[in-house]
């Protein structure tokens, strides 16, 4: 029993002297390859940047280190942003990807992802801590006994009026509207936005809240869980008790104001228009609305990276 332990010991060890002088190495090649980036032959910089990439996010702090430490080198820091970029740029895909083909297709991790793309350095658990503020207060506030409007009045209360979020109504098209950590920072959003933040909210404190993929816009259905529009005149034959336009702080709508909305943008009404749509549909809203943000601006580089993004979903 003692000799299995210290073989075990002795194989820890060696394991863990193998990952460091494979570190060391990679550092020492990492750091080689640096020097090199400014070079003037193109083709030197291309095998070099291809190794760089190969490294993968694993190089970032490196080369994030150089970038700061030779400034007025114009060439050699637009190459090393250039290759940082890359490499963060792929690390969103891959994450995304590994959204994709996720069973829960959790709605707050995907929000997230999306944000990295334009701000990858930011802390994360700023948004969760933020959410759990929001579901906190809401909590504090709600109980069983209440109706499915007076659950939603106290959400509307925490979110728009103690938290102070609101639609943009100057900068609608602005993409820092669909960027999740720039809606909390700045505590306002587009339509979409702000659903998605409201939704993961209530469905949090188990408010049957979702996302209905309006054209032009985007609002929320409470679902009918009890089945109580059966006993009234007004059936909705989507499952859907009420809807809720988060834009304007939470207004109650009806399937009614849906149908001449639609009416109005002279569409064929569909069931997608009235009923929940899936988290991958939000998503892939989301990034459509920064495409078309973008596009306003000019910035074809960024249409063409959010294309790819979007092309995984």
């Amino acid at each position: 029993m003692f000799i299995d332990k210290e073989i075990v010991s002795l194989k820890k060890t060696f394991i863990i002297k193998c990952k460091f002088a494979q570190e060391m190495k990679d550092k020492i090649s990492i750091d080689a390859l640096i020097r090199l980036v400014d070079d003037p032959d193109e083709q030197v910089f291309v095998h070099v940047r291809d190794q760089l990439l190969n490294f993968g996010t694993y190089a970032l702090p490196f080369l994030q280190n150089s970038c700061d430490l030779l400034e007025s080198d114009l060439i050699f820091q637009s190459r090393i942003e250039q290759i940082i970029h890359e490499i963060q740029f792929e690390a969103i895909k891959n994450r995304l990807e590994i959204w994709v083909n996720s069973e829960e297709k959790d709605l707050v991790e995907a929000a997230i992802i999306v944000a990295k793309y334009q701000y990858p350095n930011f802390d994360e658990t700023l948004i969760y801590n933020t959410i759990d503020h929001l579901v906190n207060d809401c909590w504090l506030e709600l109980n069983n006994r209440q109706t499915a409007f007076e659950k939603i009045k106290i959400i509307n209360k925490i979110i728009f009026d103690f938290h102070g979020f609101q639609g943009d109504t100057i900068n609608y098209n602005s993409p820092l509207n669909s960027f999740i950590n720039a809606v909390i920072e700045s505590r306002s959003g587009n339509p979409l936005s702000l659903s998605i933040l409201y939704s993961i909210v209530a469905q949090a404190l188990n408010i049957p809240v979702y996302g209905v993929n309006l054209p032009n816009h985007f609002v929320l259905a409470y679902m009918d869980e009890y089945g109580s529009r059966n006993y009234s005149d007004k059936k909705n034959d989507y499952g859907v008790l009420f809807y809720i336009n988060p834009f304007s702080k939470g207004t109650l709508i009806d399937e009614n104001s849906i149908q001449k909305f639609i009416t109005d943008l002279k569409l064929t009404p569909q069931r997608s228009y009235f009923e929940p749509c899936s988290n991958s549909t939000i998503i892939t809203r989301m990034l459509s609305n920064l495409i078309a943000g973008y596009e306003q601006l000019g910035n074809k580089e960024k249409v063409e990276e959010l294309n790819v993004l979007r092309s995984i979903i």
